[in-house]
């Protein structure tokens, strides 16, 4: 079993900071890096995986620095984000040319077992020119497996793939992390993580800004002030009506937007009184959104926790 360690680990590109004293430890298991896109998540991923040195602090797995130690480079897996690959090869020779720069005795038959892992087989023989999305993605995988690692890093994995494919890969993850591997993957999309990671680390703007399982994340994120803009049919009467209720903290006309601004401190209590609170008082709702839903603002109220 690996554990990694990032401790007080900085990364700047010139003036530019995209990773800011960052110190977390990702043991054995499914771990999901959250954050909105831009946070410092691929920059953070690729220190782990030695391809980018950190500027300050250390990267280490098992107490062994990573950059630049290619003994600890064959314990892991890396999938990235970016798209570039060999184009004119097959699947196959691609996940069979990494399995010869690892020196795998037997490279022909460890890129048959990875590439039967992830479901291409069928597909081995075509040239990635011609892979959809969700097939480049599983060739990388494949790639990234072909050498047995005890450390599986991906960077946003889940892009462009389908449903079933999205759901193969989310066993394939938690059969590895049962197995007692270190598996963490990178994602802006909250409910990717709710599926999958039973740990969560959370990046803002480079910076650490929450850790903790699932539960304790979203407790966090449901018990935020939540913003709503809402068009009625009377907003006077169902300002009145909000305001009165201790879900409600602050209600707002906005003329200039000619929409009825509402502040929720309880979001379950908020969300079942609203279509009452209109039933009662001949109120129709014409439209309810919320106006900061963004995972930034989400994340920013992190940051500010």
């Amino acid at each position: 079993m690996s554990t990694l360690q990032i401790d007080h680990t900085s990364r700047w590109f010139g003036t530019l900071v995209a990773v800011n004293d960052v110190t977390m430890d990702i043991g054995p298991g499914i771990t999901g890096l959250l954050g909105p896109n831009g946070a410092g998540k691929s920059t953070l991923i690729n220190m782990m995986a030695g391809f980018l040195a950190p500027s300050t602090g250390t990267v280490s797995l098992d107490g062994q620095r990573i950059w630049r130690n290619e003994g600890i480079y064959r314990e892991i897996g890396l999938v990235p984000e970016q798209e570039a690959m060999y184009d004119f090869l097959t699947g196959g020779e691609f996940v069979r040319a990494n399995a010869e720069l690892h020196g795998l005795a037997d490279a022909r038959g460890a890129a048959a077992r990875a590439l039967e892992t992830v479901e291409m087989t069928q597909a081995a023989d075509r040239k990635i020119s011609t892979y959809s999305k969700g097939m480049r993605q599983r060739v990388k995988m494949a790639s990234a497996l072909v050498h047995d690692p005890s450390v599986l890093l991906l960077d946003e994995p889940f892009n462009g793939m389908d449903p079933r494919q999205r759901m193969h890969l989310m066993e394939l993850l938690r059969r590895m992390g049962e197995q007692g591997r270190t598996v963490l993957f990178s994602s802006h999309i909250l409910e990717e993580v709710e599926q999958l990671a039973s740990h969560i680390e959370v990046i803002v703007a480079g910076r650490h800004a929450a850790s903790g399982d699932f539960r304790q994340i979203r407790r966090l994120m449901t018990d935020r002030p939540h913003h709503y803009a809402i068009h009625s049919s009377d907003d006077r009467a169902l300002a009145s009506a909000l305001i009165a209720d201790p879900s409600t903290n602050a209600v707002e006309f906005d003329t200039a937007e000619g929409v009825l601004k509402v502040q929720a401190t309880d979001f379950d209590r908020f969300t079942t009184l609203l279509p009452r609170l209109a039933r009662e008082h001949g109120i129709r709702l014409l439209k309810v959104s919320p106006s900061d839903e963004s995972l930034e603002s989400v994340f920013s109220y992190l940051v500010a926790a």
